[in-house]
């Protein structure tokens, strides 16, 4: 396992290493890209193989080695899943050791009152439903994937840490935990020795809550972070300054995504922003992605792509990382007016 045979049907990028920068999450010994590659929308039963297996293909030959799934990602619910296995098995079958695959479960996947939440039924159950879906004996990351007020944190906890010393997943994570829940749990973990990697939110230059809460927590307990939609759904892009593109999510309605968010506010503040990119020599996208980076928790920003143009434009941004005291003061000046 892990080196590259004669029966790959992919023979990956010799050099994908030399590029990409990996950093250790939290304080295991786990280290991710700082670009990650999301399978929430455009991969899945509706949307076309050979296209969406080309974008996951061309990650991993640019040194992408995070993958991060859901049991309800993908169209219809847990097709994510089942296509990221059909692609594993059919071109990185012999790279499986240089893969870093994630999954969560929390949202609800079957009728009942087991389909949903963080009980130990729901999260052992999903688990072995999504390990099915993957062709896998195990993930690398199980994911609680959203906070349940109504069950015992220490049943998540004991459950998470049960999957791991049966061998279905090496380390543990919450995702859209708030931050008394994170130290709460975290407790728990650390009295059972779990390897708890930290947590995955949502965080952008739109979007900073968590600069208030949940960082500082994540920063005190030396726990990672992965975060998602740093580009705001797209809206941290230069895609919608004239007009909403007809192919676009927002056209589509696709989502959460919808055309009141698109504020002559924030069109003002994307088109200034911009301009800083541009004087970085990147584009606006980079500049966002770059952004969420400089958070000192922050292992990885996970970008949602629909292509391979996409793609490669998103994993630039790793140029150039580094804020000059002027520009942070800039950019702080527009997203705080």
């Amino acid at each position: 396992m892990g080196n590259e045979g004669d029966s790959l049907s992919h023979l990956a990028n010799p050099s994908r290493y030399q590029e990409m920068i990996y950093r250790r999450l939290g304080h295991s010994g786990l280290k991710v890209p700082v670009i990650s590659l999301g399978l929430y929308r455009n991969f899945g039963e509706s949307s076309r193989f050979d296209q969406a297996a080309e974008t996951i293909l061309t990650a991993f030959d640019l040194g992408i080695t995070h993958f991060d799934l859901a049991n309800n990602y993908g169209e219809p619910n847990g097709s994510a899943e089942e296509f990221f296995g059909q692609v594993l098995r059919h071109d990185l079958a012999g790279y499986r050791d240089e893969l870093l695959i994630s999954t969560k479960s929390g949202y609800n996947m079957w009728p009942g009152p087991y389909g949903e939440w963080l009980s130990r039924k729901h999260l052992i159950a999903s688990l072995d439903q999504s390990l099915c879906r993957l062709g896998l004996d195990y993930v690398d990351i199980y994911y609680a994937h959203r906070y349940d007020p109504k069950t015992p944190i220490e049943e998540t906890a004991y459950a998470l840490d049960q999957v791991v010393k049966q061998g279905k997943a090496l380390y543990v994570g919450v995702s859209n935990f708030p931050a008394e829940a994170i130290k709460e749990i975290d407790s728990f973990f650390d009295a059972l020795g779990t390897p708890f990697v930290g947590n995955q939110l949502n965080y952008s230059m739109f979007l900073r809550q968590p600069e208030v809460d949940v960082f500082p927590v994540l920063e005190k307990l030396i726990k990672g972070a992965v975060v998602y939609q740093p580009l705001y759904q797209g809206l941290l892009t230069e895609k919608y300054l004239n007009d909403i593109p007809g192919d676009s999510r927002m056209a589509q309605n696709v989502d959460s995504l919808s055309r009141d968010q698109l504020t002559q506010e924030r069109i003002k503040k994307v088109q200034q922003l911009a301009r800083i990119a541009k004087e970085r020599d990147q584009t606006m996208a980079q500049l966002a992605i770059a952004w969420t980076l400089r958070q000192k928790s922050v292992g990885s920003s996970l970008i949602g792509v629909s292509s391979k143009q996409q793609l490669i434009e998103n994993i630039a941004s790793i140029q150039n990382l580094t804020f000059t005291k002027d520009e942070m003061d800039q950019i702080e000046l527009i997203l705080s007016n």
